[in-house]
């Protein structure tokens, strides 16, 4: 098995640059972790193309979870090549109707960069072990919290992480604290893997992941402790929000309907249970 790393810039907005990393996976076929926004299917097409591959040998696409940086090709490289598209139960919906997902999580650009509504073909779910080719399999793990039912992929000693991991220095995106402290304690608990590969930053090795997921448990523990102390003041979500941002010396996060959700997964937990 070989990884490929093929990064996809877009923008949110005219001012909003921010790009994601897809994975190409080599083995007798081709399959993917994730498939970028949409219209980047021909950079995947070139990376393809380089090693020795054709777009007939695409077999699958794995995705990670529902959100558009990550399902914005799924709909058209399934109908170039019939290509089998897998996701866990919970990111279904969102995958199999756009219109849903703007709704209840509506972002600037976001039919431009989603695509297409796109009908899983298999549901995986924490534990399934899923036959490629020849050349490996992958095992499905659960690393929700980014998302609602997001899943990490690992293969041999790799293992696909997608948003799974908050980067320090990056806005901090969670629907679930709870879920993102069990999933980074989850990736930390893979000894096998020697290769974590996240959708949002480099690739790390087994010394850097724990350094990253360290820095991920102290930034969630910083606003949990942020959100306690300011609730205890006041239950105004606008005020939480800006003391957070002011913690965390970027007040322009306030303005983020993203960063707001993560601070009402926060709130809504009343007890601060999640550390």
């Amino acid at each position: 098995m070989k990884v490929h790393q093929v990064k996809i810039d877009f923008n949110v907005t005219d001012q909003i640059k921010r790009y994601v990393y897809v994975y190409l996976i080599e083995g007798k076929y081709c399959y993917l972790i994730d498939s970028g926004v949409a219209g980047c299917q021909h950079i995947i097409i070139e990376r393809i193309h380089e090693i020795g591959k054709e777009l007939s040998d695409l077999r699958g696409i794995f995705l990670t979870h529902a959100h558009p940086d990550h399902i914005g090709t799924a709909a058209w490289f399934k109908e170039q090549t019939g290509c089998k598209i897998y996701a866990s139960k919970g990111e279904m919906p969102w995958i199999e109707d756009i219109d849903l997902q703007f709704k209840e999580r509506p972002i600037p650009n976001f039919y431009k960069l989603a695509g297409k509504s796109v009908a899983i073909d298999q549901q995986v779910k924490d534990g399934d072990e899923l036959a490629l080719d020849e050349a490996f399999s992958f095992k499905v793990i659960g690393t929700k919290g980014h998302s609602i039912d997001e899943v990490s992929y690992k293969a041999e000693d790799s293992l696909f992480i997608g948003d799974s991991v908050p980067v320090k220095g990056d806005i901090p995106i969670y629907v679930d604290c709870n879920e993102s402290i069990r999933s980074l304690n989850r990736i930390k608990s893979e000894k096998s893997c020697k290769w974590f590969y996240p959708a949002w930053d480099y690739t790390y090795d087994s010394s850097t992941v724990l350094d990253k997921i360290e820095d991920a448990n102290h930034l969630i523990h910083l606003i949990d402790l942020t959100v306690k102390k300011s609730q205890k003041k006041m239950d105004d979500k606008s005020v939480i929000v800006n003391s957070v941002c002011e913690i965390l010396h970027n007040l322009r996060l306030a303005d983020n309907p993203l960063f707001a959700r993560t601070i009402e997964s926060h709130m809504d937990l009343r007890r601060f249970s999640c550390l």
